[in-house]
């Protein structure tokens, strides 16, 4: 998926203002690491398109300073590319 949302350049997309952002969740992490420090806010974020479809939803770390932690770029939960909707499936809890 991280391929497809990096080819298809979904986030400079957001960056151009070709689509829009809507924050769907957002809280407090639970942990404190070097990539994550305090104050930093895990986000849920849907990607519109200017239909308002939701074309990618993504999570991302947004640290004190506004910049994006972890990896430095928002990792993908969904994407909508060529019709077929991709999504990453949760592991059942034990």
């Amino acid at each position: 998926m991280c391929e497809i949302f990096n080819r298809e350049r979904y986030w400079e997309r957001l960056q151009s203002g070709e689509l829009k952002a809507v924050l769907l969740e957002e809280h407090v992490p639970q942990y404190v690491t070097e990539n994550i420090p305090a104050g930093t806010r895990s986000q849920m974020i849907s990607y519109r398109d200017a239909d308002d479809n939701e074309v990618a939803r993504v999570h991302q770390y947004v640290r004190p300073d506004g910049t994006i932690g972890a990896s430095g770029k928002p990792d993908p939960k969904r994407l909508l590319f060529e019709g077929i909707l991709y999504r990453l499936h949760k592991k059942p809890s034990v």
